[in-house]
C-alpha cells in the first residue's frame, strides 16, 4: 500500500465515523442499517479491519451518501480565488462541485430596471445582501431585502434587482441555467 493509499484509507474511515456521528447514530444503529456487526464497524472505523468494496457500498447506502463521495480524493483546491470583472463591477467564484454554478459579488448603485425590462429565463438564483438595502422586483412584487437577508427564486419569474437609499452589495449564487440568463455578468 502506498502512502497515498494509506491516506485515502484513513480519510474514508474518518468520513464513515463523521457521517455516523452527524446522524446521531451509535455503532449499533449503523450496524442495523448495514447488516454488519457493531464490532466489525468499529474495527473498520479504527483501521483494525480491511476495507472491502461490498462493505463500503452498504455503509455508503446506509449513511445516505454515494461510494464516490465516500472515497472522493479531490480536496486539494479548497481555496478558490475570484475572477474579477471590472467592466461590470463583479467578482465571480466558480463552484467546483456543481459545474456551471457560480457565486457573484456585485455592487448595485441604482434602482431596479424598469419593470417592463425585467428578465425571465431558466434557472434558479439565491442572493444575500451584504450591505445596504436591495430592491427585488419579482413578478408583480416589489421586495426590500435588508442586510443579512436572503432571497431565493426561480428565474422564470420576471425579475430585476436594484438598490434603495444608496449602494448595496449582494452575493448571488446562480445555477448553470440562471448564469446563462445573465450574459452581461460574464
Amino acid at each position: 500500500m502506498t502512502q497515498a493509499d494509506g491516506e485515502l484509507d484513513g480519510l474514508v474511515r474518518q468520513r464513515i465515523r463523521a457521517l455516523r456521528v452527524a446522524q446521531g447514530w451509535s455503532l449499533e444503529d449503523l450496524a442495523g442499517r448495514t447488516r454488519m456487526s457493531p464490532s466489525s464497524l468499529s474495527r473498520i472505523e479504527t483501521g483494525q479491519r480491511r476495507l472491502a468494496l461490498d462493505q463500503l457500498v452498504a455503509i455508503a447506502r446506509a449513511l445516505d451518501t454515494s461510494l464516490d463521495q465516500l472515497v472522493e480524493t479531490d480536496t486539494d483546491d479548497v481555496i478558490v480565488n475570484p475572477v474579477l470583472d471590472g467592466a461590470h463591477g463583479l467578482m465571480r467564484w466558480s463552484i467546483k462541485a456543481e459545474p456551471g454554478m457560480s457565486v457573484v459579488r456585485q455592487r448595485i448603485t441604482g434602482p431596479p430596471d424598469d419593470p417592463s425590462r425585467m428578465r425571465a429565463h431558466a434557472g434558479h438564483e439565491w442572493l444575500v445582501v451584504l450591505s445596504g438595502t436591495a430592491v427585488l422586483l419579482l413578478g408583480n412584487r416589489r421586495l426590500r431585502v435588508e442586510v443579512n437577508q436572503a432571497a431565493e427564486f426561480p428565474t422564470m419569474l420576471p425579475h430585476a434587482i436594484g438598490s434603495v437609499g444608496g449602494p448595496c452589495e449582494i452575493l448571488g449564487i446562480f445555477d448553470r441555467d440562471a448564469r446563462r440568463g445573465h450574459p452581461t455578468d460574464d
